[in-house]
């Protein structure tokens, strides 16, 4: 049987999502949850996004097949049950054979959270401190450059598509809480934390607003590169459903 869950986790201990050699990834806490309920027979799980180090999640979507017995309803107890307590699934449900959430994905949804105060231990592991203020207003309108359809060789890594298609990016301040919120239907590799290095060189005053549209046209790596750090990064959400123009070639947000 295929299924499909949401997954949260803290990707503080973790070197990424996908399975690496001689590493703790989300993926393979998730794929030996599965085999320790499955006579140790190892499954692949299936993610909507491949995530970096460090980069933490909410509503991280998977798919994987099982053969056991357990019905849905005790399948999810199960896997909560053995998984480490940095990760956990919620939403349990069957799925068509041949769903694979990356390619079902319509957008998906990454806030970065900035602590703009004094120093918080309770805030270390889900935040990127900045210590002089920021004037987000400015933030805001640089961020309006990164909406619609773009070129962003300039904020990702090297690939053949640069080409995405960005929906939105808000800047909002909550007391020293500073969060940016960016809804794509896909995202290069380090998109969003090199987005937010830009934004946070315009909130410091160290870059002029207008400077983010113009290294997009560019196309060369703005800020020489820079990227915010990843513990700031949280995938929020992932909306299914097929995308007229799908890419199933696109790359996903490390």
């Amino acid at each position: 049987m295929r299924y499909r869950a949401t997954v949260e986790y803290d990707g503080t201990d973790f070197a990424g999502f996908q399975v690496q050699p001689d590493a703790r990834t989300v993926q393979g806490a998730l794929e030996a949850a599965l085999a320790h309920l499955s006579g140790g027979v190892r499954q692949p799980v299936d993610g909507a996004g491949r995530t970096d180090a460090g980069v933490h999640a909410t509503g991280q979507v998977i798919a994987f097949s099982y053969a056991g017995t357990l019905p849905v309803s005790e399948l999810a107890e199960a896997l909560n049950a053995v998984l480490p307590p940095d990760v956990a699934i919620r939403d349990l449900r069957r799925a068509p054979r041949a769903f694979h959430p990356r390619y079902a994905a319509r957008y998906r949804e990454y806030r970065y959270t900035v602590w703009n105060g004094p120093r918080s231990p309770l805030l270390e592991r889900t935040t990127f401190r900045v210590r002089t203020a920021l004037d987000v207003d400015a933030m805001a309108r640089a961020a309006t450059a990164f909406e619609g359809r773009h070129d962003f060789s300039a904020f990702g890594g090297t690939d053949p598509q640069p080409i995405r298609n960005v929906h939105h990016v808000r800047v909002r301040r909550d007391g020293h809480l500073v969060t940016i919120d960016v809804r794509a239907d896909a995202f290069l590799r380090g998109m969003v934390r090199r987005m937010v290095a830009a934004l946070l060189a315009v909130g410091q005053g160290k870059m002029e607003a207008t400077a983010v549209a113009a290294a997009l046209e560019t196309r060369r790596p703005a800020l020489s590169g820079a990227a915010a750090p990843a513990r700031g990064l949280c995938l929020r959400r992932v909306v299914l459903g097929r995308r007229p123009d799908r890419d199933d070639g696109v790359n996903e947000e490390r």
